[in-house]
């Protein structure tokens, strides 16, 4: 087993978030739902950003074969994180949809203080399952901000793999987004 790295975040507070990311995300929910503000103008910027961050998600998720083989290709070849950098994209334009800075503090906090625990403890069990194959990845690979003009080689998108790794709910997740927003701007 190959020795294991320095972490930026103590294991039971990982651990704790991971479990925590879901109920955290209802808390998200609720404040992007009491705060948010739009306008046709936010939402016309907003949506789009967001839309480009569902469909990376996508992409990625068509490739990647969780715990099976180490996804290297498609938006894996840009970054090690696609997934997060997708979500991040989603969260990016909703917030810029709200017309809310709060909103956009509160989901980079978030974001730093639970997704990049939950990507340290993801790259250790890589490290684990792939101890061959992932140091030099990694060491290729950016952990989120993306390299452009990396060749896209690998695993193809398969909408089989999409569905099994269940990544329409995230398109329900922008989907219910957006219908908050549109409920806020009509009643507004």
């Amino acid at each position: 087993m190959p020795p294991s790295r320095p972490t930026w975040f103590p294991k039971p507070y990982a651990d704790a978030v991971q479990r925590l990311r879901v109920p955290l995300g209802f808390v998200l929910v609720a404040a992007f739902a009491w705060l948010s503000s739009p306008s046709l103008a936010s939402l016309a910027w907003g949506l789009p950003l967001a839309a480009a961050g569902l469909a990376l998600r996508a992409w990625a998720a068509g490739c990647l074969y969780k715990n099976q083989r180490l996804a290297t290709g498609g938006p894996y070849a840009m970054t090690r994180n696609p997934l997060y950098l997708g979500t991040l994209t989603v969260a990016a334009g909703l917030v810029l949809a709200t017309r809310r800075w709060e909103l956009a503090v509160l989901f980079g906090a978030a974001f730093f203080l639970i997704y990049f625990p939950t990507i340290e403890q993801e790259e250790q069990h890589l490290r684990h399952l792939f101890p061959r194959d992932f140091p030099s990845y990694a060491a290729r690979v950016p952990l989120l901000w993306p390299r452009l003009g990396t060749g896209l080689t690998g695993e193809p998108f398969t909408w089989s793999q999409y569905l099994r790794n269940q990544e329409y709910n995230a398109g329900a997740g922008l989907l219910l987004g957006s219908l908050i927003l549109a409920a806020k701007l009509w009643f507004a």
